[in-house]
């Protein structure tokens, strides 16, 4: 009697593949996608310190405010990167069949595409830490916290851009979803102010925005003196991603954008 090579029906030789690909795709520059992005967050936060840092009225340490922010800003931005860029560069080269062909189902793609970014998404939020930690005085209160915002927020971008990667067709499109959608609402995140400041309706409308949570939730690990409401964070960020991976189960079962 054969021996089958799915254990528990999960073709693990076949996502442990993808898997791998995913990540020598992204290591094997990592100039370019680890290094660059930290430093780039480096700079960010070295001159809004020196330019306007001194002149914030916070009672807390606006440096150590900031910092961890722009830590999980990057590793999300570098999440919907990962798996957008993947996916749109094999549908413009024309391989993306070598993605539909083997036999891996939906359930087996979508993990290995995310588990890639997420790996990728910690790499750099450690660089970013390793770049700013010299000029900050983080202490982590909670490594529990850190886990699961981390994982939480770098799945939440990676599906997102599995999302987009599948419905872009050109580079173009992609741009416009990072600077029209992206982009802002990281920006609009929290990431350089506290919300409570903002006046109405602006403050509500940051209250839906789940990259808020996400930077709030990351943040509480470092700030134990600041009120987070991290069971309504954890729970909202949770289903916003159960809501993404049935969306794009159903558009990978179906071929959506993907097959001609």
């Amino acid at each position: 009697m054969k021996k089958n090579k799915k254990i528990n029906f999960i073709n693990w030789v076949g996502v442990y593949t993808l898997f791998t690909k995913e990540t020598k795709r992204f290591c094997k520059v990592y100039q370019q996608t680890i290094l660059a992005p930290a430093f780039t967050s480096f700079l960010f936060f070295l001159v809004i310190s020196i330019a306007i840092g001194s002149r914030v009225n916070y009672e807390f340490n606006y440096i150590n405010f900031l910092a961890p922010g722009l830590i999980i800003m990057t590793m999300m931005q570098n999440a919907f990167a990962n798996t957008s860029s993947s996916i749109l560069g094999s549908k413009m080269q024309g391989n993306i069949v070598d993605l539909l062909m083997p036999p891996l189902n939906a359930n087996e793609i979508i993990f290995s595409y995310v588990s890639a970014a997420i790996i990728r998404s910690i790499l750099v939020g450690f660089m970013t830490w390793l770049f700013i930690n010299p000029f900050s005085e983080l202490y982590l209160f909670s490594f529990l916290i850190l886990f699961i915002y981390t994982i939480l927020g770098s799945m939440l971008l990676a599906l997102l851009g599995l999302i987009a990667g599948i419905w872009s067709e050109k580079f173009d499109n992609m741009s416009g979803i990072t600077n029209f959608i992206i982009t802002p609402l990281t920006f609009l995140s929290g990431t350089f102010y506290t919300i409570d400041r903002l006046p109405e309706p602006f403050f509500t409308i940051i209250l839906l925005n789940p990259f808020y949570h996400i930077i709030d939730g990351f943040r509480s690990a470092f700030q134990s003196d600041i009120n987070h409401d991290l069971v309504y964070g954890i729970t909202y960020i949770s289903m916003l991603n159960l809501i993404l991976y049935l969306l794009i189960y159903y558009i990978l079962k179906k071929g959506w954008m993907l097959k001609p």
